[in-house]
C-alpha cells in the first residue's frame, strides 16, 4: 500500500462495523482534548481504538540480547531473556481494514518482549505465562502508509511511526511483507506461512513507548483465530541454512534491523486472515519506575 498523506477535516463515519461482541466489551470515550493534526485540523477521536477485519501475520526471531538492550530507551528496561544470550524481536504485519473513525492502512509493528524494572530477569517464562505485570512489548519501529496515524501515534503515545510504503499480500499459501522507505530504500521483508496448528487467541497486553520525558504503559488486546508455527528447537541451537523468510536490506531502517544480529531461522509464525483488535490511550494510573533525562 502506498503512503496516504490526505488530511481529511472529518471522521470516517465507520460505527456500524463494530458490532462484533469483542468490541462491545468496551465503553468508547475521547481524549482530554481533540488532537490537532496540522494547523487547521483537529480531530476528537475515541478510544480504544477499534480494529476490525484485520489480517496479522507475525514473525518471531531471535536476536542478540545486547543489541536488542541498547535499542530499549532505558537500562532499567530488559529484554526477556532467552537462552545463549539471546532476545527476540517480533515483526507483526497488520491490514486494517476497518479502523474506528479512520481510513484503512497497513502497518508494521517492530518490537522486542521486555520486562520493567524487573527485580529478576527470568529468561523465557514470560513469553509462555501469563501474569508478569511488568512485561510487554517495547515498539523500536512502525512503518505506516497513513500520515494521519503517524500523527496520532507520535503525539498521543510517542511511538516511533514514520510513513513508508509497505506491501502485503498472499501468494501461494504465503503472507509476504515489504517495507520501503520515503528514500525508495528497500529494508524489510517477511515471509510468512498462512497455515500451521489452529490456535485461539484473545490476548491482553502492555505497548511501552516513550513520550518526551515519560514512559508510557498503553493495553493493547486481540482476538481471532490464528495458525501458528512453532519453532522450539531453536531456543538451543544456533546456525542452520537460512531459509530466506526474512530479508534486511538498506539504508538507515535497514542499518538499524542488521545491528540487531537477528538470526534468520523463525522461531514462531502466527497468521490470522481475520482478527479484531483495540489500543487505547496510556494507562493514567500507570507508575513508571523512572523517567527520562536529555
Amino acid at each position: 500500500m502506498q503512503p496516504n498523506n490526505t488530511l481529511d477535516s472529518e471522521l470516517v463515519a465507520n460505527e456500524a462495523l463494530f458490532t462484533d461482541s469483542f468490541f462491545q466489551q468496551f465503553t468508547l470515550r475521547k481524549n482530554k482534548q481533540p488532537l490537532q493534526l496540522n494547523e487547521t485540523i483537529s480531530k476528537d477521536y475515541q478510544f480504544p481504538t477499534f480494529y476490525g477485519n484485520v489480517t496479522c501475520a507475525i514473525g518471531v526471531f531471535l536476536c542478540d540480547y545486547q543489541q536488542a538492550q541498547q535499542l530499549l530507551p532505558h537500562p532499567k528496561m530488559k529484554p526477556v531473556a532467552m537462552p545463549k544470550g539471546r532476545a527476540l524481536v517480533t515483526f507483526s504485519c497488520y491490514e486494517y481494514q476497518n479502523v474506528m473513525g479512520i481510513a484503512p492502512y497497513n502497518e508494521i509493528a517492530m518490537t522486542i518482549p521486555v520486562m520493567v524494572d524487573p527485580a529478576i530477569n527470568i529468561p523465557v517464562l514470560p513469553m509462555v505465562m501469563d501474569g508478569f505485570s511488568k512485561f510487554g512489548y517495547y515498539v523500536f519501529h512502525m512503518p505506516v502508509t497513513s500520515l494521519e496515524n503517524r500523527i496520532r501515534g507520535n503525539k498521543i503515545w510517542g511511538l516511533p511511526k514514520v510513513v513508508d510504503t509497505v506491501d502485503i499480500k498472499v501468494e501461494d499459501g504465503i503472507s509476504k511483507t515489504r517495507a520501503t522507505d520515503e528514500q525508495g530504500n528497500f529494508y524489510f521483508s517477511l515471509e510468512v506461512p498462512t497455515q500451521g496448528k489452529p490456535t485461539h487467541f484473545d490476548v491482553r497486553s502492555n505497548l511501552y513507548s516513550r513520550l518526551d520525558q515519560d514512559l508510557l504503559q498503553s493495553p493493547t488486546q486481540f482476538k481471532g483465530d490464528f495458525n501458528v508455527i512453532k519453532y522450539m528447537d531453536r531456543l538451543w541451537k544456533r546456525g542452520g541454512a537460512d531459509p530466506g523468510v526474512l530479508k534486511i536490506g538498506e539504508g538507515p531502517y535497514g542499518d538499524m534491523l542488521k545491528k540487531l544480529k537477528i538470526e534468520p531461522q523463525p522461531f514462531q509464525f502466527r497468521y490470522a486472515h481475520h482478527m479484531n483488535a483495540c489500543f487505547d490511550l496510556p494507562n493514567e494510573n500507570y507508575q513508571a519506575p523512572f523517567t527520562f533525562t536529555g
